[in-house]
């Protein structure tokens, strides 16, 4: 068993329409951010609330019943390549490094929002993208789940984060990165000013502004990686097909406090790993979260 894998996942999904608020879309053509403005009383401060998702992690709202909240998420129950999914030699076939060719310049500031089913960055507009074949897909933002949702070798780690990007022609790419926890305190920059203003956004619905953000580590440990590809969907409803995942090979690191803080927002928001036809395995079985 591994024990010092990362992952980093890219996923293409080609356009549908009646999506449910699914966070893997949110911000994109298949799903627009709403968010109201309003003022308060005292000071005419303004306050800014965004839609919250309409699904979950337990009991009812959970992932074996998104099929039944409504008729759009009949494929999380039904389709045969859902994700996420475990990653071995297996289940992936290993592509060389340079299959992607990311482009995210440092941004001084932008909206950070707690949509309900996890913490998002709004990255519209910030010149971020990724070229994936001689196409361009734009960064439209991230978010984080916790545990992560694709494990390794059966292994869960501590948190992923999904880089949600969008090409002109309304074609989804998602870059998703895990992370693993550090004994030296070293940490990934990315996700330390992240978490500088995450208390501001503890209520669902609400809406602040994040920090400087310096993307360059994760940028390095995706370029100079080989990648596992595999076919699968989105990890959130309706649970989608079409997806093309490449996965990296190298961790990021995190601190405890860093994890902390995002663990005590976003909860557990993990879709447990799924059967895919294509690896003929059975991958329903959780495996062990390597804290």
């Amino acid at each position: 068993m591994r024990t010092s894998t990362s992952l980093a996942v890219l996923l293409l999904l080609n356009p549908f329409t009646d999506i449910a608020s699914a966070s893997c879309g949110h911000g994109t053509s298949l799903l627009k951010r709403t968010v109201t403005v309003s003022k308060r009383a005292e000071g005419g401060e303004v306050v800014k609330k965004v839609e919250v998702g309409k699904f979950g992690y337990i009991a009812t709202q959970g992932p074996t019943n998104w099929a039944a909240l409504t008729p759009e998420n009949i494929q999380c129950a039904t389709s045969k390549k859902q994700s996420p999914i475990d990653i071995t030699n297996v289940t992936t076939t290993l592509v060389q490094p340079g299959a992607l060719a990311l482009t995210f310049p440092p941004i001084q500031a932008t909206e950070f929002e707690n949509i309900g089913t996890t913490i998002e960055v709004v990255m519209e507009g910030k010149g971020a993208s990724t070229v994936v074949d001689g196409k361009t897909f734009d960064l439209k933002q991230f978010h984080f789940h916790s545990p992560s949702e694709h494990t390794v070798d059966g292994e869960y780690f501590p948190l992923e984060m999904h880089l949600v990007h969008e090409a002109t022609d309304g074609q989804i790419a998602v870059i998703a990165a895990q992370f693993q926890l550090t004994e030296n305190g070293e940490t990934t920059s990315l996700l330390t000013s992240v978490t500088e203003k995450i208390a501001a956004i503890s209520s669902p619905g609400s809406v602040t502004e994040t920090g400087a953000l310096d993307f360059a580590p994760l940028v390095d440990v995706i370029s100079k990686q080989a990648l596992h590809t595999y076919e699968g969907s989105l990890t959130t409803p309706p649970c989608a097909e079409g997806l093309k995942f490449f996965v990296t090979s190298q961790q990021l690191p995190l601190d405890v406090a860093t994890f902390n803080k995002i663990k005590a927002v976003v909860g557990f928001n993990a879709r447990f790993t799924q059967n895919n036809s294509l690896t003929g395995i059975d991958l329903g079985a959780l495996g062990t979260l390597r804290l």
